[in-house]
């Protein structure tokens, strides 16, 4: 049978696609825009229809009917990772999360520590040799594809067809949906004169030639804005968005000294705007590839230069990082942070930088403090972390004391916090 005629074969309704579920199932969801809204929409109508039904992933970026307490035993959100929709149900308590690396999630589905009945994926449409891309969440779904008893696929012609391992063969689906809507855009945030300066003193430690990995956020992208005149910039990252493609357009990314996979960029899924998906399309200077391969530290690492910036809420004196929760309140969740910050210490020449304002709610609250807030989580280990910067400029802590790590932290703290850090670090014998 022609691939044509599978297609045509497969293709069926949102409704009919959804039914295809059994009670207790495990739908695995790609990041981000990778969802596929008109699939999640009808799970969503129909959920009363079913028991048990888990819906996982990270980063979800739509409030779908199925984020209801009340029809939680029917179809219930389970977060790899907290956004938008489902922090509200995580700090309820309604909405459970699975901790872990981001880079270990496949493995995790492969080895049926996190369960993957069911896929349900945006896709690219149909090349003539019968695969589609899942370029906009390639991370671990790839993985959940090779464990699940059903694969449903949104196509949507709006969806770019990457290069990268991405692709699925019309023969691995159970069943196809058509939708036309625009893929959901997401814009940069917005910098203000604090993220300016902290990406002013990231930038001035980048140079010619280095690998970058870009977190998503003010900050990051603050730094993006000070690399325009750089030159012969590599991308191996977990997030490809606007902000890596203007330095392309730029002419500051080429490629062309990764010593590691050269002239290529690497990511793992996408989040931006349509002139990005349009960037992703067919583009040979692009690679999307699953996450435990771009987040691997150790495949990561090989790349020579290689720079991650990440962004934290709190970092304690010792210099653990709490990344994703206020106290024991869930905020976010591990993502690729550890994994990057893990990789640049593998690499000849690395450096990873967490960065953070100084203050909280109004310069009343200091973000560099004595001890992380009772039942904070530690996303990034005092053993890992290298450079912390602020608007007050940069600390560098790898191979340094309890003492010195903590002289550097209080002085790049809020200058009206830093008496009392001091008073602190004393009666905690760090001064």
């Amino acid at each position: 049978m022609g691939v044509q005629e599978l297609y045509s074969q497969k293709r069926m309704t949102a409704a009919e696609a959804v039914h295809l579920l059994r009670d207790g199932d495990a739908v695995v969801v790609p990041t981000g825009v990778g969802e596929p809204p008109t699939l999640l929409s009808a799970l969503s109508d129909h959920r009363r229809d079913f028991r048990d039904v888990s819906v996982a992933q990270i980063l979800p970026l739509r409030k779908y009917g199925y984020f209801d307490p009340e029809t939680r035993d029917h179809v219930r959100h389970t977060a790899y990772f907290y956004g938008g929709a489902s922090r509200p149900g995580g700090q309820a308590g309604w909405i459970d999360f699975v901790p872990g690396y981001f880079s270990e999630i496949p493995s995790m589905i492969a080895k049926e520590q996190i369960p993957a009945d069911v896929v349900f994926s945006m896709a690219s449409p149909m090349d003539n040799h019968g695969y589609f891309s899942l370029s906009l969440g390639t991370d671990y779904t790839m993985a959940a594809l090779a464990k699940a008893r059903v694969v449903v696929l949104e196509v949507n012609p709006h969806v770019p067809f990457a290069y990268g391992a991405c692709h699925v063969h019309v023969s691995q689906v159970t069943a196809l949906v058509e939708s036309e809507d625009p893929i959901l855009e997401v814009g940069l945030p917005a910098i203000g004169p604090v993220q300016k300066a902290i990406g002013e003193h990231v930038a001035e430690h980048i140079q010619d030639g280095a690998t970058l990995q870009i977190g998503y956020g003010g900050i990051p992208d603050a730094v993006v804005m000070q690399l325009t005149h750089k030159h012969d910039l590599g991308i191996h990252t977990e997030m490809i968005g606007d902000g890596i493609m203007s330095l392309v357009e730029a002419g500051a990314v080429t490629n062309k000294k990764k010593n590691y996979l050269p002239n290529k960029m690497v990511a793992t899924f996408a989040l931006g705007s349509a002139k990005l998906y349009r960037f992703m399309d067919r583009n040979p200077m692009l690679e999307m590839h699953p996450v435990n391969f771009t987040n691997d530290p150790c495949l990561a690492g090989h790349n020579n230069g290689l720079i991650t910036i990440n962004a934290s809420l709190q970092v304690d004196l010792i210099g653990q990082c709490g990344s994703e929760s206020l106290g024991f309140i869930p905020y976010s969740g591990t993502g690729g942070q550890a994994d990057f910050v893990r990789a640049a210490n593998r690499s000849e020449g690395g450096k990873s930088f967490i960065v953070l304002p100084s203050t909280a709610k109004s310069d009343s609250i200091s973000r560099i403090v004595p001890t992380l807030t009772p039942g904070t989580h530690v996303t990034t280990s005092k053993n890992d972390v290298n450079y912390v910067v602020t608007e007050f400029g940069v600390a560098q802590l790898r191979g340094k004391t309890a003492k010195q790590r903590a002289e550097a932290l209080i002085g790049i703290a809020h200058p009206d916090f830093r008496d009392k850090l001091k008073e602190d670090a004393r009666q905690m014998r760090l001064l």
